[in-house]
């Protein structure tokens, strides 16, 4: 699954992110059955500020596998029976210019100062060993010549080739911290992002991608989850309405919750694309749901979106 963002500035929690998570919070709400929906929301913005977490986290993790072998070098330089290549090592891993200029920078430096979770130290071991297993490590040393570009692109060769899609660190995320189950997938790539970004004139100030694009963003999420909830009632009766020989308490609970949340942006938000909303849900169906949940979603939607466009009820720029 690939994520796009439009805008010029890329924000870190996109509408993606957005999304997944509001229907998350809702599956939570309507099975806590205490129903506080201004307790729910804090959860939303929590939860959300917990991505951005994982997003220092990650770049920090490049960080980690460096100065771990930066410490096997060094501690195979004092062996008292260090062979000459022990003494004289090939240092181009660990001298990489885009990781130098990742050291020093200022605001993840901040958020290391703040952080108080460190990575596993049988993680960062086993990821370096199969970082200097594979071909892509053999191949950027055994090359002489080094400049920051080529740096930069081989950690945007190894990230995706080691750390993304990795279930090791998917394991040991899920035990740093519950927020992060399902946020991984989509952070990865503004890692990616980030890493083909930086520009060594920008130095210590290289910006990272902010937690949002702007204060709009913000809004756009506080007021989905608030109208999937509220009018809850109202799009479930256009759900039932709209579902041939299926009773509504029959469809599984994140199906309903799913559409629920898509008609609350088709009906709230003008100028989003109904094309755009209908895919957005439809992936989050077939990542969370049954495998036949995104046909099903797709086309009680779009009937749903027919019906209200033939009532004068849908209005789209």
């Amino acid at each position: 699954m690939e994520y796009f963002c439009g805008s010029l500035v890329i924000d870190m929690i996109n509408r993606v992110l957005i999304r997944l998570k509001i229907v998350q919070i809702i599956y939570a709400y309507y099975q806590n059955g205490e129903k506080n929906i201004d307790k729910a929301e804090k959860e939303l913005f929590f939860s959300l500020s917990k991505s951005y977490d994982l997003y220092h986290y990650l770049l920090l993790l490049i960080l980690e596998i460096t100065r771990y072998s930066a410490k096997l070098i060094d501690n195979a330089k004092h062996k008292r029976t260090a062979t000459e290549e022990e003494l004289s090592p090939n240092t181009k891993f660990i001298d990489n210019l885009f990781v130098a200029q990742l050291g020093i920078n200022v605001q993840l430096g901040y958020f290391l100062v703040s952080q108080k979770k460190t990575w596993d130290s049988d993680l960062v071991k086993a990821l370096y060993e199969q970082i200097v297993a594979s071909d892509i490590y053999k191949e950027y040393m055994a090359t002489p010549e080094t400049d920051y570009e080529a740096d930069r692109e081989f950690w945007r060769k190894i990230y995706k080739a080691v750390i993304q899609n990795n279930t090791r660190i998917d394991e040991v995320l899920e035990e740093m911290s519950l927020y992060w189950n399902d946020d991984k997938e989509i952070v990865d790539t503004f890692v990616l992002k980030t890493i083909k970004r930086f520009n060594p004139a920008n130095g210590a100030q290289q910006e990272l991608l902010p937690e949002y694009n702007n204060e709009e963003d913000k809004e756009f999420a506080r007021d989905l989850f608030r109208r999937s909830i509220m009018n809850g009632e109202y799009y479930k009766h256009l759900i039932s309405t709209n579902t041939k020989n299926w009773k509504i308490d029959r469809v599984a609970l994140m199906d309903v919750l799913l559409m629920q949340t898509a008609l609350a942006e088709i009906l709230t938000f003008p100028n989003i694309p109904v094309s755009v909303s209908l895919n957005e849900y439809v992936d989050i169906a077939k990542l969370y749901s049954t495998p036949r949940s995104g046909g099903f979603i797709n086309g009680t939607l779009d009937g749903i979106v027919k019906r209200l466009k033939a009532e004068n009820k849908l209005t789209k720029a």
